[in-house]
């Protein structure tokens, strides 16, 4: 094996066909085509003389050379992205881009007039607001601040809890009185699950859906009672509250960092004014502490 003629755009390709079992699937984390990422690795293994990933029908398995080059390009991506964390955690400057991750309902019921206040205070940052269900990876520098629900904050990351997200049932006055809406699988919502199993709600679900604003639209055209968050559902003029908050389904909101990054003066600049507007919200009840 010719190791010198190896590149990391190599290991990249055959890192990610062996975590995802499959060319589609490391091309969408390559953000390439399926044709590209099978001509990269014929390419890769016709430049090294080796296979690298038994074919089958069911996927691509890494070979032991395959295994090896996938761990040295694990071990080669943590050395970048820290490097790459280390070297932005030095930049004093109020400028540049912010990464942001968070949910849909966070940014549409609470976080984008504060984003807009904050672009109008710091013209010369860039905010690129992603927007996910799924917790992006702070190390590998998927994104910078994260501002989301996060009961369990990973370890790795820092920063501090703004406050609780409350949670009520919601239904409209001449709604389906004894139906139900609720979260389809891929919602990921394993609490409510088990909330509304407890409830015997779910022999009443005749409506499932993969995102809290398709559970509020349907509360609102009457399919249903929802448990939906308190600042999106209290600001919909055809809903009703059924009943105080659910203590169990009390979520706390955490804006996160990773350490790296913490004194990299942009982020400690949008992290200070985000937590400040967040806390005066009264639509969150406070709760406070670091992580």
């Amino acid at each position: 094996m010719n190791e010198q003629s190896l590149h990391w755009d190599d290991l990249r390709i055959v890192q990610a066909i062996a975590e995802a079992g499959s060319l589609s699937g490391a091309g969408r984390r390559l953000g390439a085509s399926h044709a590209t990422v099978f001509r990269r690795l014929n390419a890769i293994e016709r430049r090294l003389g080796v296979a690298l990933f038994e074919r089958s029908r069911t996927g691509y398995v890494p070979t032991p050379a395959g295994e090896d080059l996938a761990a040295t390009a694990s071990r080669v991506a943590a050395e970048v992205h820290g490097a790459e964390r280390r070297v932005a955690g030095r930049d004093l400057r109020l400028s540049g881009a912010i990464r942001v991750t968070t949910t849909d309902t966070l940014l549409m019921g609470l976080l984008s007039p504060i984003f807009a206040d904050f672009q109008r205070t710091h013209p010369e940052i860039v905010l690129e607001v992603a927007v996910s269900n799924q917790l992006f990876n702070l190390s590998q520098r998927d994104a910078d601040v994260a501002v989301r629900p996060s009961p369990t904050p990973p370890e790795h990351l820092v920063g501090r809890r703004i406050g609780t997200i409350a949670q009520a049932i919601y239904a409209r006055s001449d709604g389906a009185a004894d139906a139900w809406v609720g979260p389809d699988r891929h919602l990921g919502y394993a609490a409510l699950d088990a909330w509304m199993a407890e409830q015997g709600a779910n022999e009443c679900c005749r409506y499932r859906v993969d995102t809290m604003f398709g559970m509020l639209a349907a509360a609102r055209d009457g399919l249903g009672r929802a448990v939906l968050p308190c600042y999106l559902a209290d600001a919909e003029p055809t809903l009703t509250r059924l009943g105080e908050p659910i203590p169990e389904l009390a979520t706390d909101l955490g804006l996160l960092t990773h350490p790296d990054l913490r004194r990299v003066a942009r982020i400690r600049a949008f992290m200070a004014f985000v937590a400040e507007a967040l806390v005066a919200d009264e639509r969150l009840q406070q709760s406070h502490g670091m992580e």
